[in-house]
């Protein structure tokens, strides 16, 4: 498989992660503004979510750009990606629906802990077989943004065992910011490496 088919694949899995997400998203039973408003706690973690996709599809995307070759190894460590990102519109709905219960919270966290642990087991086996050399090792270096991502899931975690959901919630937003400031490595590497094919 040429990587091209598997940023492919990828995509119509994401495609449809997202569609899923906003079709678990139930009408509001009256034609009412207040019955609207009082369904916020679905919207807020429909909008979360749809935000944790996009970013994961931007990474993914320049991830595998930066790919010469792909192997068994890749593939499967991609599928395990792809199985938690799946997840994401159940944990959404239920967060959502029960009003974000504290334990829908924890599974909210543990899905968006094991997507982020998934995603660097990715980015390491790339690394293994595109050597130490590779575009992709050069542009993440140690990839302190992902590890201080898997850190903080796990401090909310913990937050919301000790009694503290609010404060969780704000970090799962907060790992969301983080990563929505535009990460320029990755592109960075591709340009020089366009400018060197064409030199």
């Amino acid at each position: 498989m040429n990587k091209g088919r598997l940023e492919a694949f990828s995509d119509g899995v994401l495609a449809i992660i997202l569609t899923i997400m906003v079709l678990e998203i139930k009408v509001p039973g009256d034609a009412t503004f207040e019955n609207l408003i009082g369904h916020y706690h679905v919207f807020l973690s429909y909008i979360l979510s749809f935000i944790y996709i996009g970013i994961y599809w931007n990474n993914h995307h320049h991830m595998l750009h930066s790919m010469t070759r792909v192997n068994g190894a890749i593939l499967w460590a991609n599928l395990h990606l792809l199985f938690w990102l799946s997840l994401v519109p159940f944990s959404t709905a239920w967060m959502g629906e029960k009003h974000f219960d504290d334990f829908t919270l924890i599974f909210y966290g543990f899905t968006l802990l094991m997507s982020g642990v998934a995603y660097y087991i990715l980015e390491k086996t790339i690394i293994a077989d595109q050597g130490p050399n590779s575009m992709l090792k050069k542009a993440v270096g140690n990839d302190l943004k992902g590890t201080a991502s898997v850190i903080i899931y796990l401090i909310a975690i913990v937050m919301i065992y000790l009694g503290i959901p609010l404060l969780a919630g704000l970090l799962y937003v907060s790992v969301a910011i983080m990563w929505l400031i535009p990460d320029k490595r990755i592109e960075r590497m591709l340009k020089e490496r366009e400018k060197g094919d064409r030199n």
